[in-house]
């Protein structure tokens, strides 16, 4: 009797990794055994990626307040700890976000938080 070796499921298997690999360059993202290596790496960095994506973001916002805040003769954290202090809470994304679009409105957050 011959061996089964069920090809439907091991082509399936096959399939699912390679389609992953679309758009690799060369052998990356045609010969199985490269494939499945290079899907590992890449899946690697997307995870940790997704969390240094969190840590990039913050650090940009952070800037961005920061020099709006010397614009307005103050620095980053002075403006925080007033804002802290007069209990205005609005994170540092909206803030940031004020900051690059509506620099009057920034000023008057500014205001707020030092009176």
């Amino acid at each position: 009797m011959p061996k089964a070796k069920n090809a439907v499921a091991s082509k399936a298997r096959r399939k699912r990794i390679i389609k992953k690999a679309k758009g690799f360059w060369g052998s990356r993202g045609n010969v199985l055994t490269v494939v499945k290596h290079a899907v590992d790496k890449a899946e690697q960095y997307a995870y940790r990626d997704r969390r240094a994506k969190k840590r990039t973001f913050r650090a940009l916002w952070i800037m961005r307040i920061n020099a709006a805040a010397r614009l307005n003769d103050t620095t980053y954290s002075r403006l925080v700890d007033a804002m802290n202090k007069k209990s205005i809470e609005i994170d540092r994304k909206t803030l940031a976000e004020i900051a690059v679009k509506d620099p009057a409105a920034f000023s008057q957050i500014v205001k707020a938080a030092f009176e």
